[in-house]
């Protein structure tokens, strides 16, 4: 029988070898150095929040293994050997495979910070880094201060976990403004004026020097790079981003740049090898999406692709239109399409946007300046429907287009205030146009383009 062995039991690695079994009978074993059973990462900072418990973050009970006849090998893969096909374990173990999907993830940056190995430093990716956080930070007693070193979304939410336990976050970020390589400027600056409102020092334009240990092995303090300022604090989050998880490849004969190299079909340059998620990188981007993304809904995607090229219906890995959503303390995001910061905007887009005068609510609408096609949309405090954008960009609408049934996209109207009249009146008062808004037709929001 086809031994199929999946290193990684992420979103990745568990949806591949749910899919593999739903279509055929070959046996599959997971390979796991992180927890026993899948858990979604996302929901860690919700454990700590005190919103759930960590086993409510498993989707699936841990009798699901067993009846679905999937073998789980607990165990730090140390080395690849693709000519046995073979994977060595650090506890000189080894098992054999078939065919090998690498799922291993990502790994928190460090680049190389005096003091980054100190008990009460810790990223937020691992199971092990919610343990660390209660160790070190369980209240603001043990943890009078906070130290977070990167401005994205893993840092964002940090901050929020540490400050509902009341503890003090002071917020390194060496950008001149929060995210502002991935957001237009309007829209950094309002999240730069909520996180201050939410008693969190952040610094811009700052770096971090080093990390400072006291007498037992542990963060005391650190120091900032531009003026030698030295922060006492308890505990340090490394959220400068991710990198892939593939250090153990690094022998092995599978090619690699900053991940594991696949073309469409998610195949490595060695047969029956195949890399999926946050530890996957295309030999050449598609569209505008990264080469890696490092995003849970891509790396469902590439397993579901991988599974049935597995069981005989090779397929092409397809993401189809970028999207996203993320928190910024209580300020949702959504993204559709492509939005791209000043500095990374293109010759022909041009944008258009509103910003609620007192709520902190806005949108950025990017379009060809010429053709007027609409090309994205980010949003900011208001919810918006995925399969109406998703939709429209398919069907290459105009932005006039967009706004004219701007209604649909509403997630709920019945419970969220309405700003569509507000928006458009400012589209057309800028732009000399008189679009009109059509109610909401839910016939054209589940129709096909």
């Amino acid at each position: 029988m086809e031994h199929i062995v999946i290193i990684g039991n992420g979103i990745s690695g568990v949806t591949t070898a749910r899919h593999i079994r739903k279509n055929s009978n070959k046996r599959i074993t997971i390979v796991s150095a992180e927890t026993k059973y899948f858990f979604s990462r996302t929901a860690l900072m919700y454990v700590y929040m005190g919103h759930m418990k960590f086993e409510h973050t498993q989707p699936y009970e841990n009798w699901f293994w067993k009846k679905n006849n999937i073998e789980l090998k607990e165990g730090l893969v140390k080395s690849v050997n693709t000519d046995t096909k073979t994977l060595l374990f650090d506890d000189n173990s080894d098992l054999k495979y078939d065919k090998l999907i690498i799922a291993t993830g990502s790994k928190p940056n460090k680049f190389d910070w005096p003091g980054q190995e100190l008990n009460g430093v810790t990223g937020l990716y691992h199971k092990q880094d919610l343990e660390t956080l209660e160790k070190y930070a369980p209240d603001n007693k043990i943890c009078k201060r906070a130290v977070i070193v990167g401005g994205g979304l893993i840092g964002i939410e940090l901050a929020e976990m540490l400050r509902s336990r009341k503890i003090p976050v002071t917020f390194l970020v060496r950008e001149t403004s929060f995210w502002n390589g991935v957001l237009p400027a309007q829209e950094s600056e309002m999240i730069n004026k909520h996180i201050l409102k939410h008693h969190i020092d952040l610094r811009l334009s700052t770096n971090l020097k080093e990390i400072i240990s006291d007498e037992n092995g542990k963060v005391k303090s650190v120091i900032i790079e531009e003026t030698g300022e030295e922060i006492l604090c308890d505990v340090v989050g490394l959220t400068a981003g991710v990198s892939p998880n593939i250090d153990f490849l690094k022998n092995a004969k599978i090619k690699t740049n900053k991940g594991v190299l696949v073309n469409r079909f998610l195949e490595t340059n060695i047969t029956d090898v195949y890399a999926i998620g946050d530890c996957a990188e295309q030999q050449k981007a598609i569209d505008f999406r990264r080469p890696i993304e490092a995003v849970w809904y891509t790396g469902r995607m590439m397993g579901e692709t991988v599974a049935q090229t597995i069981c005989g219906s090779k397929r092409e890995y397809k993401p189809g239109h970028w999207f996203n959503s993320a928190k910024f303390l209580d300020i949702e995001y959504q993204t559709y399409g492509w939005v791209f910061s000043e500095r990374n905007k293109k010759d022909y887009e041009a944008y258009f946007q509103w910003k609620h005068k007192k709520e902190n609510k806005c949108i950025t609408i990017s379009y060809h300046k010429d053709s007027h096609k609409f090309l994205g949309i980010n949003t900011f405090g208001i919810r918006m429907r995925h399969e109406v954008f998703d939709k429209w960009l398919t069907a290459e609408e105009s932005i006039e287009h967009v706004l004219k049934h701007l209604a649909d996209a509403n997630f709920d109207p019945e419970f969220y205030k309405l700003h569509e009249p507000e928006i458009i009146a400012k589209f057309n008062k800028e732009h000399n146009s008189a679009i009109k808004l059509q109610k909401r037709s839910w016939k054209r929001i589940f129709t096909k383009a």
